[in-house]
């Protein structure tokens, strides 16, 4: 937390600016978060959330479309961009003034449904999926009274202002009508979701998330009140949150060195670094696999992973950029080895 944080904070106190309080706030506890100190993080969240209100019970065995489902506690590293557009939405819930539906597009893994965990977690509401796959009936018409009812089962949830609806993949009723095999029945379908949006109780907080959103229902989009893109990841940006992530991992495991630099120089050789879904599946398949007696071994595993194959060629992992060190690190043979087969050349720790 820098200077600059608490005088805004006195700042909007003073002023009783309450929605430059929360932001500031939330992006105090978004970098503890980063730094990992998740238990200060989650505290802070909790304080801006109404956390003493009443929530009654909901009967989950009454409901047929929709399920809860636990919500998120891993950091969620976003670019700026993407993380303003979130502070936006929650800012939206907050207000309660019937801005309650969003649209997140973006390729797989750029963590779209994980940013509806943490919004969810963020305001200290339960969140209850939607599998739209399985709404979809080929009896004819009874997608549409499906879809119907799973609208009024959503408005019937106890204290909508405590809910988050996540609509996960909506793509296999909101693509364009002109591109399905039945116009028809789905164009019914369609329809019907149209009409619930339009009916949804305001207090409810609803976001969909869809990897098609080229080929969306153009009237569909217009009934969301903000669609967020989620494709807005810089290289620098995806290097960035490798480097949080891994130290998320590292602290689940004992024995393990950590060696940061060398870490980001192996992430730096993909030619494309694939967005924060793939990229935490590599970086925990690397610890996972990794032999706890070598506090190294998943920066083996990591380079193995990255270059399709198991490099023993020094001069080959000089000109990648590696010291002597690393090099000793990633093949196993020690630095005083490598130096002589190096044939003296110059390569400095």
């Amino acid at each position: 937390m820098k200077k600059a944080n608490i005088i805004n904070l006195i700042k909007y106190y003073a002023e009783r600016n309450d929605s430059g309080f929360r932001n500031e706030a939330y992006q105090i506890a978004n970098e503890f978060d980063k730094i990992g100190d998740y238990q200060l993080s989650e505290y802070i969240m909790a304080l801006l959330s109404n956390a003493n209100t009443f929530v009654p019970q909901i009967n989950e065995n009454e409901l047929t479309f929709v399920r809860k489902i636990g919500v998120s506690g891993d950091p969620l590293p976003l670019p700026e961009e993407i993380k303003s557009d979130i502070i936006g939405i929650v800012n939206a819930a907050e207000y309660g003034i019937g801005v309650n539906k969003f649209l997140f597009q973006g390729a797989p893994g750029t963590g779209k449904t994980e940013t509806v965990k943490h919004i969810a977690r963020i305001l200290d509401r339960e969140l209850f999926i939607v599998d739209f796959a399985f709404l979809i009936d080929s009896k004819l018409g009874q997608t549409s009274k499906n879809i119907a009812k799973l609208f009024d089962e959503i408005n019937s949830l106890a204290a909508p202002e405590k809910v988050v609806i996540l609509f996960d993949e909506i793509d296999a009723l909101a693509l364009d009508r002109t591109d399905s095999k039945d116009l028809r029945e789905m164009g019914r379908a369609t329809t019907s979701v149209l009409k619930g949006l339009d009916g949804l109780n305001e207090k409810i907080l609803l976001i969909a998330t869809t990897n098609l959103f080229k080929h969306f229902d153009k009237a569909l989009i217009r009934r969301f009140d903000s669609v967020i893109d989620f494709n807005r990841y810089s290289r620098d940006d995806l290097i960035d949150i490798s480097e949080i992530v891994l130290n998320h991992y590292l602290s689940k495991f004992k024995n393990i060195g950590r060696n940061m630099r060398l870490f980001k120089k192996i992430i730096s050789l993909m030619d494309e670094i694939p967005y924060p879904g793939d990229l935490k599946n590599i970086i925990k398949t690397s610890l996972a696999f990794s032999n706890p007696n070598d506090e190294y071994d998943y920066l083996r595993r990591l380079y193995l992973s990255v270059c399709k194959k198991d490099e023993k060629n020094f001069k080959n992992l000089q000109k990648q950029g590696f010291t002597v060190r690393e090099i000793e690190i990633l093949t196993g043979v020690s630095k005083s080895q490598i130096s002589r087969e190096l044939k003296g050349e110059s390569l400095y720790e």
